[in-house]
């Protein structure tokens, strides 16, 4: 534990720090960057929050004395009336989630392969490219589907890109400086979205509501059981999220 009284840190990096239990006060964070920060049970008072911007999960935020979560879920159901399509209950609501997604990420690539294919591997603000954002989608699926579901203990391909905070685990890619064309990263988005496909489409009552099988090998997710239902879920969210990502980057690259 170390205090810092006076000191000026002004443009410190802090990778892998352990800050919880710190305290702040009388602190200067104007224009400090937050990724992949955990901030569960944090209090803020005497707060001046002025041009924020915050993407990520939120629940049981309090503003002022107001739980800003049902507002800001409430305001994207309206931007997006497909969103609350991406929370079914039943084997026939993960199918047309699925059908939903396909045609809008149909749409999203069709957008990208209107650019120069050199913007494709060009961040917008410190973010995933838009081949990265595919490599990690297929990331994703090789997971919760191939690996946590269908029980492959190694389902990856050499493209698998994991997210930047995951602890690295030996046999899971995660080669940053590869530069794959939109055509390759496409074949390997096509044979696992046609994977989720079978799968949505063989579910029963049944099947959506049991437990995986435990995979006993390191990887992503860890061995366990974990319910169908989250394994799927999981990706529902993984590929809106991140299509918005790219639409909004795209549009930022076409402006370029």
């Amino acid at each position: 534990m170390a205090d810092y009284l006076r000191a000026d840190l002004s443009g410190s990096q802090f990778v892998q720090v352990d800050l919880s239990g710190a305290q702040f006060q009388t602190v200067d964070l104007s224009r400090t960057r937050f990724k992949g920060i955990d901030l569960h049970d944090v209090v803020m008072r005497g707060v001046e929050l002025l041009n924020v911007d915050i993407h990520g999960e939120i629940q049981n935020v309090t503003v002022n004395g107001v739980d800003i979560a049902p507002l800001v879920y409430a305001e994207l159901d309206r931007r997006y009336p497909d969103r609350v399509k991406m929370r079914p209950e039943d084997p026939q609501g993960f199918q047309e989630a699925w059908t939903i997604l396909e045609r809008l990420w149909a749409g999203t690539v069709e957008r990208a392969r209107r650019l120069p294919p050199e913007q494709l591997h060009e961040s917008v603000d410190g973010e995933w490219s838009f081949i990265e954002t595919l490599r990690h989608l297929v990331f994703a699926t090789d997971a919760w589907i191939r690996r946590a579901m269908l029980g492959d203990p190694a389902p990856w391909d050499p493209l698998d890109l994991p997210w930047d905070e995951m602890p690295d685990i030996e046999g899971v890619p995660r080669d940053r400086d590869a530069r794959p064309s939109l055509d390759t990263v496409l074949v390997l988005r096509r044979d696992r979205m046609a994977t989720v496909r079978q799968v949505v489409d063989g579910l029963t009552d049944e099947s959506l509501a049991g437990t995986t099988t435990p995979v006993e090998a390191a990887g992503w997710p860890r061995p366990d059981s974990y319910p169908v239902r989250v394994c799927l879920r999981t990706i529902l969210n993984e590929e809106w999220e991140h299509r918005l990502y790219a639409e909004r980057d795209l549009a930022v690259l076409a402006a370029r």
